[in-house]
């Protein structure tokens, strides 16, 4: 059975300034790499749809997504912190790459695909009920985690990320649900600056890594904290925040992860949704902004998901 990847060129259109480090060319750069590796032939393509409202309200206050909509502007550039702004394109961008987790879940949970990746942006996993932040307007996992659970009628899913920041976003969404099982990875101390403390409820397992701790840390971490939660979650779909930029050539971060750790994590939670869930997973890009090393993970993490 095929991948889904799911995309859409409007996510290309978002634009925050020629500096920024979440800028266009990272989608770019997947497509390139997967068609360069062959890869691009092995996946079924479908175009994101618009997220709706009622979507969107699953996770965010129906005051915050009035709040986003009425700031996109019709031209130039409205900031919604100093690192996260929005032009023109960015509301339909967002409202793409939340809309490609929903069809993910669709296709997945209906059998029609065994896994989907979406190559969306801007990401999603710092916008908090209430607030963007960190290159995120809407939390597209917690959306796709939320249609799964309320569209689709799930009891138990899985949210693990492994971004080299914490996804602050997806654990204020679901601290209080216990259906959601969070697992996260992350270099501390690092913006956002949350989660070092550990999640104040059992099914939010956060596990902080020092700059540096390379691909044995990391694994150690997944192995010793990870699986054991989700073996004792058994969720009937995960979820994967697939933020890149821990690898070892991105320089906004340093956890020195190389692309076979990002292909060994992906099998791992290729064994659990073997026994847990008939091996459904849906992936949804986050970070990762050095653009040759960008590409080179997603083809890992797609030939580990193939």
């Amino acid at each position: 059975m095929s991948i889904a990847f799911i995309s859409h060129p409007d996510c290309v259109l978002h634009d925050m300034g020629p500096l920024h480090p979440e800028r266009p060319a990272r989608l770019h750069a997947i497509s390139d790499r997967l068609i360069a590796a062959r890869l691009d032939a092995s996946l079924r393509h479908y175009d994101a749809p618009l997220a709706e409202r009622g979507q969107l309200c699953r996770v965010h206050d129906s005051g915050y997504v009035d709040r986003i909509f009425a700031v996109s502007p019709g031209e130039g550039r409205a900031f919604l912190d100093p690192d996260t702004s929005m032009n023109r394109h960015s509301l339909s961008a967002a409202l793409r790459a939340a809309g490609a987790g929903v069809l993910a879940v669709d296709l997945v949970i209906g059998g029609d695909m065994r896994a989907a990746f979406c190559a969306v942006r801007p990401p999603g996993h710092h916008a908090e009920r209430n607030r963007a932040m960190g290159f995120c307007l809407f939390n597209n996992i917690a959306v796709a985690a939320a249609h799964a659970l309320d569209a689709h009628g799930l009891e138990r899913v899985a949210i693990v990320d492994f971004d080299v920041h914490h996804g602050n976003g997806t654990e204020d969404i679901f601290e209080d649900d216990a259906r959601v099982l969070f697992c996260s990875t992350f270099q501390h101390p690092f913006y956002p600056h949350s989660g070092a403390g550990g999640g104040r409820s059992a099914h939010i397992v956060n596990v902080p890594l020092g700059a540096g701790s390379g691909g044995a840390a990391f694994r150690d971490a997944v192995v010793g904290h990870w699986l054991p939660a989700l073996d004792a979650h058994r969720p009937e779909l995960i979820l994967v925040s697939a933020g890149f930029d821990a690898h070892i050539e991105d320089e906004l971060a340093g956890l020195a992860l190389v692309e076979d750790d990002y292909a060994w994590v992906t099998r791992e939670l290729r064994n659990v949704a073997a026994t847990h869930c008939r091996g459904r997973i849906v992936s949804m890009l986050e970070g990762g902004y050095a653009l040759d090393a960008l590409g080179r993970c997603v083809e890992a993490h797609i030939k580990a998901l193939l």
